[in-house]
This record gives C-alpha cells, structure tokens and sequence, in this order.
C-alpha cells in the first residue's frame, strides 16, 4: 500500500493523501484580490488529486508583498474572493490551506517575468520596505526602513489578524511563513539582524518574533486545526541561519502547537551556494522530524512517485509538497496513483472517459 496515497491526520482533519500543493507565487492580483486566474489555478491542483492546496504567500499588510501583484488578507474585501477558491478546492475533496507571510526587506519589486530585479522606487509605483535591520538584500533592492518594537507589535497583529480572516475564508490549514529570506525569516538570520534589542544579537532574540507570531496565531486558529510554519532550514552560508539552529527553533514551535515543518531553505542571502539537485533538502526536513519530534514536509527536486513514496517510507517527512512539478502536470497525484498501483484515487466523472484507453467509443464521446 502506498503512503503517499494515505490519508493523513494532523488534529481532527484528515487529507486524504500526503501530497501538497507548496505556495507558489503567481503574481497576479490587483490590490491583494483573487481572481480568475486563483481559481483556475489552484482548482486545477485540487482537481488532479493533491489532497492539501495551499494558496501562494499571502500579505498580511499592504507593505508586506513581494510585488504590487500579490495575494493579499489585510482587509475584509478580499475575504470573498478566497471563499469562493476554498469553496471550489472543498467540493472537489481536497483540503484548502493558506500560507501568510511578510516580505520585509525583499518587498516591492518587479515580477520576476519582467526581467527587472531589484526594488522598484516609490517614484515607480513602489515603497520602501521595513526589516530587523538597515540592511539592503543586494545592491539592487533599496535598504529597508528598521521596523520600532512598535512596529512589530503592528506586524505580529497583522499576523493575527489576516488569520482570523482566512478561518472565515474557508481555509483550514495556516502556515506562517518564516522562510526563502523573507521578514521573518530575516530576523532569525545574524545575516540581516544585527539588533541589539530584544528581537536581535543572540538567537534567543532572533526566534522571539517567529514564536510570537506563531503563539499569536495559534491563539486564534481553532484547536481542531493544523498549523503550520515554512522554515528555511540553513541560510547555505556560514555564519548564517543553520540546521541546528532550526532544529531548537522547530521544538520551541512545537510546544506553542504548532503541528508541522515545511522545510525548506536558503533565500537570504545571494552569497549563497546552493547544491540542488534531486531531495537535496529532505535531509533536513529528516534532521528536524527525529531531533525535534515534529512533523515534517519536504519540498525541492521532488518528481517522481517513487522518490516520494521513498521518502515517506524511510521517514524523512511526513507529507510531500510539489511545485514546479505540479505546474508541469496539475494531475500528478492521480497520475502517482497509477504508477504506484494504488487504485484509490478516483478522477473527476466528467475526465473519466478518457482516463481507460481500452474502452469503446460510446456515442456520447462523439459529441466532443
């Protein structure tokens, strides 16, 4: 029996198998608002079979985008356009999820097919952005505005409060992003925090706004539910974030409630050297499962039912998140069923004509 197929519980819900649509950002909306193309997007993954669809990073403030086109939960408009989403990945059986995030310091900056990097100046339509320290990414992005304590209580709130609204959304799984270099990620990195207040210098610092945040969060989400955090598991330079640190970080999380790890890595830094290649990043989501005790689930170079199936059965994660590879085919979890021989996974009725190569034409099929 395959388990990446299996359903999988985390509180009271079950998915109903172990692969996940990872957060993939589409760049597409206008003031934070879901659109068609979210939709159509996410319903599709729904469609071929993912049993957890998590929604691209979410802004929890205005300042807090990636781009001027991303999803956005910092006001009560853009609720219903989500509802409609969850509506959708709901009917189809998979279990809809949303990731939060703030982008600190890599805020405002061009979509990456435009082929501009950097930030993109006020004067163009962009802002400044806010982060632990003065402390630009590159050369191209301008230095962000150092956040007050203040401040942070505004962005720990924010958190709070677009998780109220994604509850109300329909959604039921949260993930709070502190990942890929991103505001808090940033804080829990000696490479763009060099506070020295109580959210900066040593890592007792450095971890207190990704636990407030998440504490605050929890606080909010239904006991019943998942949460979830995205956790860059080493920064890939030395003296910057590691797996180590991840680890300690990842048991305090865990005694807050939260219920799984999204491991990922790297994004802070464009020093970085990076060996990718195939699972090149279970092996941290494997360190942080059997030193933490926590769930995990592990995304990068995964394609391959096997290979996930492997990772699953050698206890590396618990779930398998997809990206590039579910662009590439939105069908894969019932395409893995069909190579794993696991004959659970059922196809929407109106494909299911075409999914048996073997049987007769009807006269139905020649109305197409």
């Amino acid at each position: 029996m395959s388990l990446l197929l299996e359903p999988y519980t985390l509180r009271q819900l079950t998915l109903p198998n172990r692969v996940a649509v990872s957060p993939m950002c589409q760049y597409s909306s206008v003031d934070g608002l879901a659109n068609d193309w979210h939709l159509v997007h996410l319903g599709s993954r729904a469609i071929g079979g993912a049993g957890l669809v998590i929604t691209e990073a979410t802004a929890v403030t205005a300042e807090g985008r990636i781009t001027a086109q991303d999803l956005g939960l910092w006001n009560d408009e853009q609720i219903e356009p989500l509802q409609r989403i969850t509506r959708f990945i709901t009917a189809q059986g998979a279990v809809p999820g949303i990731q939060l995030a703030h982008a600190g310091r890599k805020a405002s900056t061009y979509r990456p097919w435009l082929g501009k990097h950097g930030s993109v100046l006020v004067s163009e339509g962009g802002w400044v952005p806010v982060g632990p320290s003065k402390i630009a990414f590159d050369p191209e992005h301008t230095a962000p505005t150092e956040l007050t304590e203040a401040h942070i209580q505004e962005v720990i709130q924010a958190f709070v409060d677009s998780a109220k609204r994604a509850l109300v959304a329909g959604f039921k799984v949260v993930e709070v992003h502190a990942a890929h270099g991103y505001l808090l990620h940033q804080f829990l990195s000696p490479l763009s925090n060099q506070r020295r207040d109580a959210y900066g210098s040593c890592f007792e610092n450095r971890i207190r706004l990704t636990l407030q945040v998440t504490e605050a969060v929890r606080a909010v989400w239904p006991e019943e539910l998942p949460v979830f955090v995205r956790l860059s598991a080493t920064d890939w330079v030395e003296d910057g974030w590691n797996p180590d640190e991840t680890v300690e970080l990842a048991r305090r999380l865990k005694a807050l409630g939260v219920d799984l790890i999204d491991v990922s890595s790297g994004g802070t830094s464009v020093k970085a050297e990076i060996p990718v290649g195939p699972g090149y990043q279970t092996q941290f989501a494997e360190k942080i499962r059997k030193e933490s005790g926590i769930a995990t689930g592990t995304v990068g170079m995964i394609t391959e039912p096997a290979q996930a199936e492997h990772i699953l059965r050698t206890g590396q994660a618990d779930i398998i998140l997809l990206a590039r590879e579910l662009l590439r085919d939105p069908y894969w979890a019932l395409h893995a069923d069909d190579d794993l021989g696991g004959h659970k996974a059922v196809w929407p009725a109106q494909y299911q004509r075409a999914t048996h190569r073997d049987q007769p034409i009807h006269e139905s099929d020649l109305r197409d």
